[in-house]
């Protein structure tokens, strides 16, 4: 297993500046856990570090009781704009946006997430769509799906 993890995002579109990265887990249900403090970005642990083969997956709250959270501004993302991974080993992984989706969070699109991709990939994930005062949750899940950018 790589001791090399990502440490820093950069996503400059929707002034997302973060200098540490929490690692996230599974929860019961194997959904991925958010990060418990909801002015940071984590990411998938058990899967890729950005930048190397497959698809690596990163998550941020979209709001609080307070207001805006990290990736509150992340279905703002068009193609093309670039999202930087900054590595404990020192290298930036460079990604550009190809898609943002919404998808209902019971029919969240497992497969296209994590599953095989040719090189590396990135996924940022939050909560959109409306919101469920009952569950205290969003009924969706904006999802932005990024391609590597030759370094």
């Amino acid at each position: 297993m790589s001791t090399v993890r990502p440490v820093g995002l950069s996503v400059a579109a929707i002034g997302v500046e973060e200098s540490e990265l929490v690692p996230l887990g599974l929860g019961g249900a194997g959904e991925l856990l958010p990060p418990a403090d909801y002015a940071r970005a984590g990411w998938y642990a058990d899967g890729p570090v950005p930048g190397d083969p497959g698809p690596a997956v990163l998550a941020g709250h979209v709001d609080s009781k307070a207001g805006p959270a990290v990736f509150f501004r992340l279905g703002d993302l068009r193609p093309g704009d670039r999202i930087v991974v900054r590595r404990s080993d020192g290298a930036d992984a460079v990604f550009a946006v190809d898609t943002v989706q919404r998808h209902p969070k019971d029919a969240f699109p497992t497969g296209a997430v994590y599953g095989p991709v040719p090189g590396a990939a990135l996924r940022l994930i939050t909560c959109g769509g409306s919101f469920d005062r009952r569950r205290s949750s969003y009924r969706d899940n904006v999802v932005v799906f990024a391609s590597a950018l030759p370094g």
